[in-house]
């Protein structure tokens, strides 16, 4: 052990050559830094064969410097809700932000996601025809007209699909690529957006896929353009298959509804660091290496430290 981690005040020596200590040293242990990844909620779909919810926003960074002996507010997105009915002037609702920031009064960060836009809906007029702009933006419903994509937002998402003639339904944008635009009619729904990987929970998750946009018509050929299966997006609907909600815990859009607008998916929070459990808050795992905390709902993340005596 170093001169830097063990200090001895001698008050003599014994005959035989060993000293006795009487001073001690105490060394503090803790966190320096953390990597994260916080996800917001996924947008709703849209209904009356309904574009496609936008993915959450996806935020994901590394070496945030931590202080000891802190904590930390931790806020879980929730999925938006579908447009309610097939004959609603409405959209789906977008999905809700998730946050990971120090607290006051020393409030060092603020990593905010925003939640995925909703997807525009096939019976409403205007406004509610146009996916809505979020972390990525909700697909588009070209009901009586032309619409372009919702935005996303910079350096969390993409944009929704946009449709180029009147009838098209589009997917939502993803955190990895836009929304597939809609084609000339609402017979097949188009792809939503590519998600985004992190391997921050101990194994690669694609998280923020778009949902896919819903078919309107043929119910023998056309499903609903896919988003991320298995991964993140819902898929749209068609008349005989039900669009799929957005992954939970994902940030996942939904997938367009042929009548009513399915539900986007929760977001997540997860905070890893270098080392054995120095920390408490969510679900505490470790992979070889590193502790990671996760979190589907919200919560505090509290920096512990410790203390040892060295004689």
């Amino acid at each position: 052990m170093s001169d830097t981690t063990k200090q001895f005040s001698l008050q003599g020596f014994r005959p035989d050559g060993f000293g006795y200590p009487t001073g001690l040293n105490a060394i503090t242990v803790g966190i320096t830094s953390v990597d994260y990844l916080v996800v917001a909620g996924g947008g709703g779909s849209g209904s009356d064969a309904g574009g496609g919810g936008g993915a959450g926003g996806f935020l994901t960074g590394s070496g945030q410097a931590m202080t000891p002996e802190s904590s930390y507010s931790i806020t879980v997105g929730a999925g938006g809700p579908g447009a309610p009915s097939p004959v609603s002037d409405i959209r789906g609702s977008n999905g809700s932000y998730s946050l990971f920031t120090s607290a006051a009064p020393a409030n060092t960060f603020y990593f905010y996601a925003v939640g995925g836009g909703g997807g525009g809906s096939g019976n409403a007029a205007g406004p509610h025809n146009r996916g809505a702009s979020g972390g990525s933006g909700g697909g588009a419903r070209g009901n009586r007209d032309a619409y372009p994509g919702a935005p996303g937002t910079p350096g969390q998402g993409s944009a929704g699909g946009s449709v180029l003639n009147p009838g098209g339904t589009s997917g939502g944008g993803g955190a990895g690529s836009a929304g597939t635009n809609g084609g000339p009619d609402a017979q097949f729904g188009a792809a939503g957006g590519n998600g985004s990987a992190s391997s921050l929970s101990g194994s690669p998750v694609i998280y923020a896929g778009g949902g896919g946009g819903s078919s309107g018509t043929a119910p023998s050929v056309a499903l609903g353009g896919p988003g991320t299966p298995g991964v993140s997006g819902g898929n749209g609907g068609s008349s005989t298959v039900g669009g799929t909600v957005g992954v939970t815990n994902t940030g996942g859009g939904a997938g367009g509804g042929y009548t009513i607008g399915i539900n986007g998916g929760k977001g997540i929070v997860i905070i890893r660091y270098a080392g054995s459990v120095a920390a408490g808050g969510g679900e505490v795992t470790t992979s070889p290496g590193f502790t990671i905390h996760t979190f589907t709902g919200d919560g505090t993340f509290s920096t512990n430290t410790a203390v040892y005596s060295i004689n």
